[in-house]
């Protein structure tokens, strides 16, 4: 067989988190220049589909990487070109008999490349999170049952774990909270989902994690118009400040304390509510005559309340305040009962 009759394998690497056709140049280029294109699994799916689409005709080979690697070098062998175009997986049982064939037999008639037709982009993995939440949603009993409602509690504790992974500074154990915190976002958009395609016998009040992702974008793009627009903003209170004008503009209330969710811990309740107090009310609330208290729970109150005052001037977050100081008693105690 002289140099030029000389076969070859290439064996086409995918995302299935990229659209099928967005393909590297070079990956077109020997699928152009192949004698044989190959996959299995049918022939509908996707990446088949856009090679054939774009007029280039694919062998669909039956059976496990045995068959694969045995088409392969088949068609090698009689100085063809081959290309393979793996699952989403990238047939790792496929690509581990190349590695064993060209270590067995080095000088095999024949050469053999991996191609990265396309990579992931940041957050492609998100894709992979929508995809086992559907198919949770579909087939797992237990998902299956739960509503908005009863997943509740679970959002909450979520929240709480994540603030508390926070607290400890451990990154991995943040990571950790993070995810199944996305999972509640995931998990309530799936359920909406169902009153779009009409699998909730629910009416109304439908939307998908799409429209979850594109309000939030549309918000920060609206609201950060010194980056999207022609507004300047010299420091971060200009930033707050333009934040805080166009929310007032998008959200006509009748009252300042709306949407203020009373279900807050006290302390960041008191805070929220004393800054939107300071919108309508004199800059010096502490003028402001406060009723004499009538009990001590009273009376505990408007000290607390004074506190997340003080709090507020200089500053301080009064709610993560009381959590790290809470946070070291609590190493201290640790340390007093290991002692």
């Amino acid at each position: 067989m002289s140099a030029s009759e000389v076969g070859g394998i290439k064996v086409v690497l995918t995302s299935p988190r990229v659209a099928p056709g967005l393909l590297a140049r070079a990956t077109w280029q020997a699928l152009e220049a192949a004698d044989e294109i190959a996959a299995s699994g049918g022939p509908d799916r996707p990446d088949v589909q856009a090679v054939i689409g774009s007029g280039l005709p694919v062998t669909q080979v039956e059976g496990d990487a045995t068959a694969a690697w045995t088409w392969l070098t088949a068609a090698a062998r009689t100085g063809r070109q081959a290309v393979w175009l793996t699952a989403d997986d990238g047939d790792p049982a496929l690509r581990h008999l190349i590695a064993d064939a060209r270590i067995r037999d080095p000088q095999a008639p024949y050469d053999v490349e991996i191609l990265h037709g396309s990579h992931d982009v940041p957050g492609a993995r998100l894709i992979d999170l929508v995809r086992v939440m559907d198919r949770l949603r579909r087939n797992c009993p237990w998902d299956q049952e739960q509503t908005h409602e009863s997943l509740a509690k679970y959002l909450l504790e979520e929240t709480y774990e994540t603030l508390e992974a926070i607290d400890t500074g451990d990154a991995e154990h943040l990571r950790e909270e993070l995810g199944d915190l996305l999972l509640q976002v995931a998990f309530h958009s799936r359920i909406a989902e169902d009153r779009v395609t009409g699998d909730d016998d629910a009416e109304g009040g439908g939307f998908t994690i799409d429209d979850v992702a594109a309000g939030i974008v549309e918000k920060l793009i609206r609201r950060h118009p010194h980056l999207f627009g022609s507004v300047d903003a010299a420091d971060a209170a200009a930033v707050e400040a333009n934040w805080e004008a166009i929310k007032a503009t998008e959200k006509q209330r009748t009252s300042v304390l709306e949407g203020i969710p009373l279900a807050l811990p006290a302390l960041a309740l008191a805070d929220k509510v004393l800054g939107r107090a300071a919108k309508v009310l004199p800059a010096d609330t502490e003028q402001l005559a406060e009723p004499e208290p009538v009990d001590e729970t009273e009376r505990v109150g408007q000290q607390l309340l004074a506190i997340v005052r003080e709090a507020r001037a200089s500053g301080v977050d009064a709610e993560q305040a009381l959590r790290t100081t809470i946070q070291h008693l609590t190493t201290e105690i640790r340390a007093a009962e290991g002692s």
